[in-house]
């Protein structure tokens, strides 16, 4: 589909054989993501690698993600922060549903807390400076990204370059945000000298470590540290909390499921009472809950890539500059590629022949796909497996009295993610107390 929005050209692709042909035959066409002057001014020229251009910084920044902060070696040694924050998880439900509160959760809620914690751990350590403020900045970085002005639409008009740039307000988004990342990063430096080599490092102690050291080609500044540390967080708070929110409810929605599962959980943990991190890997119907989540709402419905040079796709003409969207909520629901695509079925992804979503099959590709596929997926899964997996073998769920599983309000809210319009409350009830 073709949209022309003023200056602005723009392809929207909804096929699996598009996707392939883009990112399996011309990826190198497809490599820069889309920016914006909005986008320019949180993100100081792409110093982060979200929105960075393709080149060196981005091979850079990217290389130090996959081998440094985001390996599977990275994600195992922080499994003991993904168990303490499941066990707190459950202990929280525990203490939310008591009587007096009419013994119902806000489960979006909870789950929020857990992800923020979790990654508020892993990225910065056990103590975070005016956390609360640091929160609400993120997330209101964003949404200002997902917003456009007029300078989007006619990128190339002097006169409104000169218009009011939103009263300001990503400009100021970026000094608080960068206000408050250099507290962190001088209360890392201070505790540096202080501590044992051996001390347990986080993700801004690498940066740093890789800082001082000085041998990478691109000079990693403060500044770079500070973009890079934004776009990890905020990417992994909001998408990894989106579909916690959107399992939980599917699972209510489908009792059949729910039973499946808990079954499935309380079978391979008997006798444990709280759940470790080696167990996940036998929960395989879990796993294909997750999958099928990730299916039915990806928490980005779209990815964008900016087209380099002229070229032709499945028989059309793409132009140089285009945007090309790929519809990934589409593709995820299209009749050709899945059978009953409306269905919450998680069966569809067991057996040996299922897909799977790490970018090489192209009808499911929920982190992406090609050289920017998103590089926190074993950091994500396994903090999903986790959270999910106390929460079916420690309760057992009920909605509020009176309501049916077909009334759960699935209404979605399309922005930077893919959220839940509505909260979820749930009545928990002890199956195993911690």
């Amino acid at each position: 589909m073709l949209l022309r929005v003023c200056e602005r050209v723009a392809i929207v692709v909804s096929s699996a054989e598009a996707v392939r042909e883009i990112y399996k035959g011309n990826e190198a066409l497809f490599s820069e993501r889309l920016s914006s002057p909005g986008i320019d001014e949180i993100s100081r020229h792409g110093q982060g690698i979200v929105f960075a251009p393709y080149g060196d910084h981005w091979r850079l920044l990217r290389r130090i993600l996959v081998m440094e902060l985001l390996s599977a070696r990275r994600v195992e040694v922080f499994r003991h922060i993904r168990e303490e924050e499941a066990a707190r998880l459950v202990w929280s439900v525990q203490a939310a549903s008591s009587p007096s509160g009419g013994g119902l959760v806000n489960i979006n809620e909870l789950l929020d807390e857990f992800m923020t914690d979790s990654v508020v751990r892993a990225i910065f350590g056990d103590k975070l400076p005016d956390r609360a403020a640091f929160l609400r900045t993120v997330r209101q970085g964003v949404q200002l990204s997902s917003l456009f002005d007029l300078r989007d639409l006619f990128p190339s008009s002097r006169l409104v370059r000169l218009l009011p740039r939103r009263g300001g307000k990503a400009e100021r988004q970026r000094l608080e945000a960068f206000r408050l990342m250099d507290n962190i990063l001088k209360a890392h430096e201070e505790r540096r000298v202080a501590r044992d080599e051996d001390h347990e490092q986080d993700l801004v102690d690498v940066l740093l470590s890789i800082q001082r050291e000085g041998a990478m080609r691109v000079s990693l500044t403060d500044g770079v540290i500070r973009a890079v540390l934004l776009d990890v967080f905020g990417a992994a708070l909001d998408t990894t909390t989106t579909l916690l929110q959107w399992a939980m409810a599917e699972l209510m929605a489908n009792r059949r499921v729910m039973l499946r599962v808990q079954s499935e959980t309380r079978s391979v943990l008997t006798g444990q009472s709280t759940i470790q991190d080696s167990a996940l890997k036998d929960m395989n119907y879990l796993k294909a809950v997750i999958k099928e989540t990730l299916r039915l709402h990806p928490p980005a419905s779209f990815f964008t890539r900016v087209c380099l040079q002229n070229c032709k796709i499945h028989g059309y003409d793409i132009p140089r500059g285009a945007t090309v969207l790929t519809n990934i909520w589409a593709v995820s629901r299209d009749p050709k590629y899945w059978d009953e695509p409306e269905m919450f079925r998680p069966e569809r992804f067991e057996g040996d022949g299922d897909v799977d979503f790490r970018g090489m099959d192209f009808e499911f590709t929920p982190f992406g796909v090609g050289r920017r596929i998103c590089p926190g997926i074993d950091f994500a899964h396994t903090s999903i497996e986790m959270a999910l997996a106390s929460l079916l073998y420690h309760f057992d769920w009920d909605l509020p009295k009176g309501f049916e599983p077909d009334k759960i309000d699935m209404t979605e809210v399309f922005g930077a993610t893919l959220n839940r319009k509505a909260d979820l409350f749930l009545r928990p009830i002890p199956y195993v107390p911690l």
